[in-house]
């Protein structure tokens, strides 16, 4: 153990948001009457053993808008509102669970900060490394595999969707040159069937730094473009083992990335775990009502509920990791 603190997983799994719990007083006789003063001269009197009125959220009787979430929305937000349209395709976002390190020396990277922290884009030296241990690989698949038979308590009826992937992807030189990656091809291993091919184009990465977790994690904003079959042959591929989790908006893929640079290279095998926005139509739709006046106060507020959710379960995430990350 690092001294890190990890609270239990069955904790984590709830909301973050806990409902407010009626207050009682101190115990005392039955007869005596207690005085306290409420910091403007005025004493209320609380009888012994009364319970008291839950507390409000604050002095306005609303919870303000957590500032990390908002910001990650308004990241998030931004990034999709301004993608380049030109080029269609489908709209990305996913958070990648992994350790943020120097680039020089190859540590973990260490801030002068107590809790997560949202780090400022495109100002430190750092790179962001997704390969867990084989061992992280399996208390996560555990994890999950626990939550899919053993629904939460607090919502029983939403539960997770399991299914087991084998797929081959394959990547070629995009024709002409252009922007963004690859063009990536992807068939199902068993059958050969083309599931996807596209070309993935890298819009931003927001990486936050979490010093009290075993693992950081990051979000990115990606745009997935539909190209035809390419021609040629393979630069290199890969193959994806892939367990995929999928819950209300949300899609969990923990999968093992066999990766091939040529038939004489050496085979490397990594381990990732990712969560994905699952509707990349619905995250558009909820994006474009945000701070629409003439949408209703429900719709205007979709998109940042959606993003509370998405971060809440990188937490959960991030915070049942174990050992294996450094």
């Amino acid at each position: 153990m690092d001294g890190r603190d990890r609270p239990s997983s069955d904790s984590e799994r709830e909301s973050d948001r806990p409902t407010k719990r009626p207050r009682h007083s101190a115990p005392s006789a039955p007869s005596q009457t207690m005085h306290a003063t409420n910091g403007n001269g005025h004493a209320p009197e609380v009888t012994g053993g009364g319970a008291l009125p839950p507390l409000s959220l604050s002095i306005l009787g609303v919870e303000p808008l957590d500032e990390f979430i908002r910001d990650v929305a308004d990241f998030i937000h931004h990034h999709i509102c301004t993608r380049p349209m030109d080029l269609g395709g489908v709209v990305e976002v996913e958070a990648r669970i992994g350790i943020i390190r120097e680039r020089d020396t190859g540590k973990r990277l260490q801030l002068p900060v107590r809790t997560e922290t949202i780090l400022e884009p495109n100002t430190l030296d750092i790179r962001f490394e997704s390969n867990m241990s084989p061992k992280q690989h399996q208390h996560f698949n555990m994890l999950l595999n626990n939550l899919k038979t053993t629904p939460s308590s607090a919502h029983p009826s939403s539960t997770l969707s399991y299914q087991h992937l084998h797929l081959v992807d394959s990547f070629y030189a995009p024709e002409g040159g252009g922007r963004g990656d690859k063009v990536r091809v992807t068939r199902d291993e068993k059958t050969g069937e083309v599931r996807e091919c596209v070309r993935k184009i890298r819009l931003a990465d927001l990486n936050v730094y979490s010093p009290k977790r075993l693992a950081d994690w990051r979000v990115s904003v990606n745009l997935e473009v539909p190209v035809p079959p390419p021609l040629g042959t393979a630069t290199h591929s890969r193959k994806k083992d892939r367990m995929q989790y999928s819950h209300e908006e949300f899609v969990i893929d923990l999968t093992q990335v066999t990766s091939t640079g040529g038939p004489n290279s050496k085979p490397e095998v990594l381990h990732e775990l990712e969560l994905e926005l699952a509707r990349p139509e619905y995250l558009l739709a909820t994006a474009a009502k945000r701070g629409d006046p003439a949408a209703s106060e429900q719709e205007r507020g979709a998109f940042d509920e959606l993003i509370r959710a998405f971060v809440n379960n990188a937490r959960i995430l991030v915070r049942n990791a174990d050992g294996g990350w450094q």
